[in-house]
């Protein structure tokens, strides 16, 4: 993803703001730089955070290029831009840092412009060729309530969502809208590595799912279910968010357990075992005859904090750059075939990047069974 000027879209789909990156193009800060980055795509991803309005507001982003993270940028300038002032668009450069020999920044939103309660976009761009990664940093009060959806194992109906279009379960998208409209956080968790963060929000973009936090694994790790476990204890521990209701598949119910949530509290898509029947609650007939029974029998109590219930965006996703992901590399290609030709090698070494690209999402199909 490059860009000059840039719009981002509001999470109810209206352009609110184009921005400039505050500064130009420079020369690379190390010669062997521009060699490396020869025919790679950018693969930027920004965690999104989560913060007090007393504790510390951090953002962390990671400057990857090509398939499966082939390439680091190291050593390379990162501006940080904030939107502080959300949907009036008013975008503040707050630093410049450069990326460590893993390709990581790390940003403390300073005193001085330090946030209050509310969902702030973010925007890290690269310097040297104006490459950019978004996200958000979301400002809570302590007692905040959340709802958690496992990605993989509450959504989608078929395997992977590295395919081309995966379906989603019927009725997802407005049970997650429910408990939106009621004024909780929506936490989204995955175990799968955070290289797959703009084609997994694109898919969740794609579909219309509420806006919300997106938890990924930092890269391929051993245990990804102990990795969800351990970042909803954080919130809970740290930051004293309370956690209402949890959704997932039978593999999760060993991590919503782990926090303390009731068998009332845990919802589970599939078949019902009866090894766990007695921990969670099966949603056996769909997810609208689920949210039939939690309209009929009150069962979803509106949030508590009302001044979160106001702070909290409403909406769907709308990262920029990320509403045509899935089909971005696709377009890349024809775009590349129809350029005038230049020197051979160049084409050659663009569709030998692709096609290990290809390569590399059909790895990540085969292995995403594992990550819940």
């Amino acid at each position: 993803m490059r860009h000059d000027n840039s719009s981002i879209l509001e999470l109810d789909g209206k352009e609110v703001s184009v921005f400039t990156p505050s500064k130009p193009r420079e020369k690379w800060q190390r010669k062997r730089t521009h060699v490396k980055l020869r025919n790679v795509t950018a693969n930027h991803r920004i965690n999104d955070a989560i913060a007090n309005e007393d504790g510390p507001q951090t953002v962390t982003g990671r400057f990857m290029y090509g398939p499966l993270d082939m390439v680091t940028l190291t050593g390379e300038k990162v501006d940080v831009h904030i939107m502080t002032q959300p949907p009036s668009g008013e975008w503040l450069y707050l630093d410049t840092l450069v990326t460590s020999s893993s390709g990581r920044v790390s940003y403390t939103i300073p005193e001085t412009h330090r946030l209050g309660v509310g969902v702030y976009p973010v925007k890290m761009v690269v310097r040297g060729d104006h490459t950019f990664a978004d996200s958000y940093i979301t400002v809570l009060p302590k007692g905040t309530e959340f709802v958690v959806f496992s990605i993989d194992g509450s959504f989608a109906a078929s395997v992977s969502i590295m395919g081309s279009d995966p379906k989603v379960r019927a009725g997802a998208v407005d049970v997650v809208r429910h408990w939106q409209d009621l004024g909780y956080l929506i936490i989204y968790v995955t175990g799968r590595p955070d290289m797959q963060k703009q084609r997994v929000v694109a898919w969740l973009a794609q579909h219309n799912f509420p806006h919300g936090v997106v938890s990924f694994c930092d890269g391929l790790v051993h245990d990804p279910l102990r990795h969800k476990a351990n970042f909803l204890k954080l919130l809970i521990s740290e930051l004293h968010l309370r956690v209402h209701a949890a959704y997932g598949s039978t593999k999760d119910v060993a991590v919503y357990s782990s926090i303390s949530l009731s068998p009332m509290q845990i919802f589970i898509v599939g078949r019902p075992t009866k090894k766990l029947q007695q921990q969670c609650q099966f949603i056996t007939d769909g997810y609208a005859a689920h949210l039939a029974q939690l309209k009929y029998n009150h069962r979803a109590r509106p949030a508590r904090n009302a001044a979160t219930r106001m702070a909290l965006r409403k909406g769907s996703f709308g990262l920029p750059g990320q509403s045509d992901f899935l089909g971005s590399r696709n377009h890349l290609l024809r775009t590349i075939s129809a350029q005038p030709s230049g020197p051979g090698h160049r084409h050659e070494r663009t569709q030998s990047q692709a096609d290990s690209e290809q390569r590399g999402q059909r790895s990540m199909s085969v292995a995403a069974g594992c990550w819940g």
